[in-house]
C-alpha cells in the first residue's frame, strides 16, 4: 500500500499498475513517522503508546492483547514487520505473512538473532492460508480486510488456523476518516488494488461474529493520522522525507498537545471524533 501511495503523491489522476491482487498490509495508522524520522521506532511515539499500542510493561501489543514466549503468532499481511518484531522480542514464535516477497524476506533479515523461539515467512496471497487447521494462538491482521476481494473467506481462513481459544486482533480504517479521503485523496486510493472498500462500524462487528468470533474489545484511534493523511495530499511530495513542512509543522503541533497536561485526555476526545482506524479484539470459542 505504501509504494503504491508513493506512485499517486504528486500524481493524483494517475492510474494504479502494480498487480497486486490480495491483501496487502499497512503498519499501524499507515505508520510512516513523519517529523524527518527515517528510523523512528513506532513503539517510542507518544501518540502511538497513548493509542494503546506497544505496552512493553505488560507485553501488550495492544490493550487487552498481551504476547508470551508460549504463543504461536500469525502476522498475516505484515508489511513491514513492527507488530511481528514486538512479538518475537517476547520470545513467541512468530509466523510473518506477506504478498510481497521482499517486505517477508526484509522481516526475516530483521528477525535474525531476535529471542523468537521460531519464526517462520510466508509469501501468500491468503488464499488459502498454508498452515494447517488450529495452527497458532495470536493472529494480527493489520489494515488488510479493506483490500480483499471476499473479506468472508478470508476470515474464514483466520478462524480455521487458529486454536481454540485463540486471540485475534484485527484492524481496518475507520469509515468517518475515509468519508473525508473520499474527497481528498486520488480516486485511485479507492481502486483495486487499494481500498475497495469501507467497512461501517457495525459491517465490520458483524463480520467479525459472523465467523464464529467473540468480540472482546472495540477501539478506534488515530486522529493524528487522520489529518496528517488530510495534509499530506496538499504536499503534493513522495511518500517518504524530507517531509513538507505542513507535516513537519502538524507533528511538532501535536507532540506539543500530547506534553501538556491535558493533552492525553484531548487525545481521546479526537480519536472518538476522527479515528484513522477501528479494531477489534476477538476470541475462537473453545
Amino acid at each position: 500500500m505504501l509504494e503504491i501511495l508513493k506512485r499517486l503523491s504528486g500524481r493524483a489522476a494517475a492510474p494504479v499498475a502494480e498487480p497486486v491482487a490480495e491483501p496487502v498490509a499497512e503498519p499501524v495508522a499507515e505508520a510512516v513517522p513523519p517529523a524527518n524520522a527515517d528510523n523512528v521506532d513506532l513503539s517510542t511515539l507518544a501518540d502511538t503508546s497513548l493509542s494503546g499500542w506497544f505496552r512493553q510493561e505488560s507485553n501488550e501489543l495492544f490493550e487487552g492483547f498481551p504476547i508470551c514466549a508460549e504463543d504461536s503468532v500469525l502476522d498475516i499481511g505484515c508489511g513491514d514487520g513492527p507488530f511481528v518484531q514486538f512479538c518475537a522480542q517476547r520470545g513467541a514464535e512468530v509466523i510473518f505473512a506477506d504478498i510481497d516477497a521482499d517486505k517477508v524476506a526484509a522481516v526475516e533479515r530483521a528477525l535474525q538473532g531476535s529471542p523468537a523461539r521460531a519464526m517462520t515467512p510466508l509469501v501468500t496471497n491468503a488464499n488459502p492460508i498454508p498452515l494447517p487447521d488450529g495452527r497458532v494462538s495470536k493472529i494480527v491482521a493489520m489494515e488488510v480486510l479493506e483490500h480483499v476481494e471476499d473479506p468472508r473467506q478470508f476470515m474464514s481462513e483466520l478462524v480455521r488456523v487458529g486454536r481454540p481459544g485463540a486471540q485475534y486482533l484485527i484492524t481496518v480504517p475507520d469509515p468517518l476518516g475515509e468519508s473525508v479521503q473520499k474527497d481528498l485523496a486520488p480516486p485511485a486510493y479507492f481502486e483495486h488494488p487499494n481500498h475497495i472498500r469501507v467497512f461501517q462500524r457495525d459491517e465490520f462487528e458483524r463480520l467479525i461474529e459472523e465467523a464464529g468470533l467473540v468480540i472482546e474489545r472495540k477501539a478506534q484511534y488515530g486522529f493524528y493520522w487522520s489529518v496528517w493523511w488530510f495534509f499530506f495530499w496538499a504536499c503534493k511530495q513522495d511518500l517518504s522525507p524530507p517531509w513538507h513542512p505542513l507535516l513537519d509543522s502538524w507533528t511538532r503541533t501535536w507532540n506539543m498537545l500530547l506534553s501538556m497536561e491535558d493533552g492525553p485526555r484531548i487525545k481521546q476526545a479526537l480519536d472518538r471524533a476522527m479515528p484513522k482506524s477501528q479494531a477489534i479484539i476477538a476470541r475462537k470459542p473453545v
